[in-house]
């Protein structure tokens, strides 16, 4: 099953970064505004320059072109991009009610005019628009900042039966340790353009700053 592997990844001012993350598997990025939490996703996702190496099942990304790698390595930014009028032509395949609903979006959101959506609308519809594709990996830059409580949990829940059911790779930006702490296996800082892991300060320990952080068998937390 497919694993995104991250070589002395360096863009701007963050790495180098060495990050295993295997199939089914979520990991968690905190950090500053400014410490480079976004500009780490777009290296990955090849939007940005960068050096290293991301590799996906052992295949780098630079041997790919950039629509192929993103197709497989998708990117799922806090305000997601349209380019057409009507929410349903950026669903070619179409979508069933029962998606929608999952993130408590009516059956007729496809009819909708995307000017007339509201950011929290967007964010779930282009989340959901990303989810259709079926990607290995999922590259989300805080799924859920403008989301209220419930949307929020609606998208944890969906998240987290696509990583189980698809044994997806998700890479997740989030300003909230209690949604890290629900949503991920590993959690991280990114502190001076390093990834520190943290989660041990609870039990009295210190966090370790990691050159090369391995990942645990996946199946090691319930979410």
């Amino acid at each position: 099953m497919p694993t995104l592997s991250l070589h002395q990844l360096r863009t701007r001012h963050v790495g180098p970064i060495d990050l295993d993350i295997a199939a089914g598997e979520c990991v968690c990025i905190r950090g500053a505004s400014g410490s480079g939490k976004s500009l780490l996703l777009r290296a990955i996702a090849d939007l940005d320059s960068h050096a290293g190496a991301a590799v996906l099942d052992g295949r780098a990304c630079a041997s790919m072109p950039g629509p192929a790698w993103r197709r497989q390595v998708a990117l799922v930014m806090a305000e997601g991009q349209w380019w057409a009028d009507s929410v349903g032509e950026h669903f070619p395949g179409g979508c069933t009610p029962a998606s929608l609903d999952r993130l408590g979006l009516p059956a007729d959101a496809l009819g909708w005019q995307v000017a007339r959506c509201s950011t929290g609308e967007r964010q779930r519809l282009a989340l959901l628009r990303t989810l259709m594709q079926q990607p290995a990996v999922l590259l989300l830059d805080e799924p859920t900042g403008n989301l209220d409580e419930d949307s929020t949990a609606r998208v944890e829940s969906l998240l987290g039966d696509y990583r189980r059911e698809h044994a997806a790779a998700l890479l997740w930006v989030s300003h909230d340790p209690r949604q890290a702490a629900r949503v991920a296996q590993r959690r991280f800082m990114l502190e001076d353009g390093r990834l520190v892991e943290e989660g041990e300060e609870e039990d009295g320990g210190e966090s370790t700053s990691v050159s090369r952080a391995r990942c645990p068998d996946a199946g090691d937390a319930a979410w």
